[in-house]
């Protein structure tokens, strides 16, 4: 017997096994790792390692975990810890690339409008959803409050006009980048809320003006108003306490601020705020209202404006009423914006409100139609046609949570509560259930994941989204992270605030999560709404987020 060779052999199986034993343990380990991130969740904390827990049902049962993506790029299509209104989109072309740059305010002040700096975002044109954050742009000279900017090209340098001091007074700095810095101000000629349009030519022109409209063409240096060529109230302006007793109000098609020029078919069309101070019960309203963007167009850049009409209203879903009028079903505030073509589709920038003031808005997006009728009538907005495929009238887009998602939100992402397009109802009725009523809490801390709750929900509040897609096979159940305030019931209804309930769960006070199976099928785009009902009259919830799973 060659024992050599028995002794070899032996020494061979002894190594190999420690090898496997090692590896089994290493894998043991691994496998709990993943195990313990799956289920080491804080209960206060819905951000932590995208991790998602939900109840196996509406009582107080086991708990299953998934780990899960968030939702991203959708209406606001910032993240929810961003805060940028007066967006003003612009496809500019910077090193190879076509991307679109967003140039608003920045509402970091909290307890007024705006801030100290601006900042830049932008996403590539193939792909509205993915949006980079570029940092700080610009600071005032004199560390003041910065108001609504614009941004224009001319030959490679790119402008920033920058409204200082409240927008009292603007000044344009440059950059060869489109996300800046931009530098080197210079005070100009031009006033608040400037919009400034190179044309084809070459020649610039400017508009601005609050409750009191102005333009003018500048000179080549971008900063001087040529002479004799500024024009006031070719928009005629608002009856409010702050416009001037001039004699150029309009009762119908009043400018209120936001001046943005476009190009658009080869006309001149002024973007603006509108304030509408007669009842317009088509759109809910019966008060004084500037949560408008609308617009007049022209032949000519200075003058000879006709009425366009309304293309963004951020009051929510408008609710059919059956006598012809509609009830708004969020709480509208200011608006500022304008459109832009992206690869052949034209989009509306605008922005919404959050918290209980206006000094948390947030920048929103919506597909619109442009068209032009054989008379050289311009429409822009949801536009109706005839059989003949001739444009006929033109109205606001809905404002959506879905955005730039134009197939709707993944449903099987985790959506953060936040997203709510309809906040209506409650202890007061209307929306965001009246004065004092639930509303979308900001959020500030810098995390892409976190979410924005709903907050001060009272009995008979719907939270609504539209629109969710759901694919071609339904989920099978429903899960939420809700702060119990009070026992209540949760009803998850389909395509309509009082719509097919196809889910219901029950909370006691103090849970935080539930979970329930669906009751009927669900596939496709689809509306989704979250009813919640209690015996209590006080506030009884707050509502993070939600998800849907096979």
């Amino acid at each position: 017997m060659n024992y050599k060779l028995l002794l070899l052999g032996l020494l061979f199986f002894l190594v190999n096994s420690a090898i496997a034993k090692s590896l089994f343990k290493r894998q043991e380990a691994e496998d709990s790792e993943v195990e313990s991130s799956a289920v080491e969740v804080d209960a206060d904390d819905v951000n932590a390692d995208d991790v998602e827990e939900v109840d196996s049902g509406v009582e107080s049962e086991e708990v299953v975990e998934r780990v899960k993506e968030y939702i991203k790029g959708a209406n606001p299509y910032m993240p929810l810890w961003e805060h940028v209104p007066d967006g003003e989109p612009k496809v500019f072309e910077y090193q190879g690339k076509k991307r679109v740059y967003i140039y608003g305010s920045h509402d970091t002040n909290r307890d007024e409008y705006c801030g100290k700096d601006q900042v830049v975002w932008s996403a590539p044109v193939e792909d509205l959803t993915d949006w980079t954050y570029h940092g700080v742009c610009y600071v005032a000279t004199d560390g003041s409050n910065l108001y609504a900017p614009d941004v224009v090209q001319k030959g490679d340098t790119f402008y920033l006009y920058a409204a200082e001091q409240n927008g009292a007074a603007v000044y344009v700095a440059t950059s060869k980048n489109p996300a800046g810095p931009f530098t080197d101000p210079i005070k100009t000629d031009v006033g608040f809320d400037p919009g400034v349009l190179v044309d084809d030519d070459g020649r610039i022109y400017a508009y601005w003006g609050f409750t009191h409209q102005s333009c003018a063409e500048l000179e080549d240096d971008m900063v001087t108003i040529k002479n004799g060529t500024l024009k006031n109230n070719v928009l005629k302006h608002a009856i409010t306490d702050w416009s001037p007793a001039d004699g150029f109000e309009d009762p119908v098609d009043a400018f209120f601020e936001a001046s943005s020029p476009r190009k658009v078919l080869g006309k001149y069309v002024y973007i603006y705020s509108k304030r509408y101070y007669t009842p317009q019960p088509q759109y809910g309203v019966y008060e004084d209202c500037n949560g408008f963007l609308s617009y007049k167009y022209s032949d000519e850049p200075l003058g000879n404006y006709v009425m366009g009409g309304d293309i963004s209203f951020n009051a929510g879903e408008l609710l059919q009423n059956d006598d012809g009028t509609k009830t708004m079903t969020y709480r509208w505030g200011n608006n500022h914006g304008s459109i832009v073509e992206v690869d052949g589709q034209w989009y509306i920038f605008y922005h919404r409100q959050t918290g209980v003031n206006e000094y948390a808005r947030q920048a929103m997006i919506e597909p619109v139609d442009v068209a032009m009728d054989k008379n050289g009538k311009l429409f822009i907005g949801k536009i109706t046609y005839n059989e003949e495929g001739e444009p006929i009238s033109s109205e606001p887009v809905e404002m959506t949570s879905q955005g730039a998602h134009v197939n709707g939100l993944d449903s099987r992402k985790i959506i953060s509560a936040g997203y709510a397009c309809h906040l209506f109802g409650g202890k007061k009725g209307g929306a965001n259930g009246g004065e004092g009523g639930a509303y979308i809490l900001p959020v500030y801390d810098q995390v892409d994941t976190i979410s924005a709750p709903i907050v001060d929900i009272t009995s008979k509040i719907t939270a609504g989204y539209r629109y969710l897609q759901f694919g071609s096979e339904s989920p099978s159940t429903v899960s939420v992270e809700v702060k119990a305030l009070e026992d209540l019931v949760i009803n998850v209804r389909v395509d309509d605030y009082q719509g097919d309930i196809i889910a219901t769960m029950n909370l006691k006070k103090g849970d935080t999560k539930a979970q329930a199976s669906l009751t009927k099928e669900v596939t496709g785009k689809r509306a989704i709404y979250f009813e919640f009902l209690s015996e209590s009259d006080n506030v009884i919830a707050e509502f993070n987020l939600f998800t849907f799973d096979d």
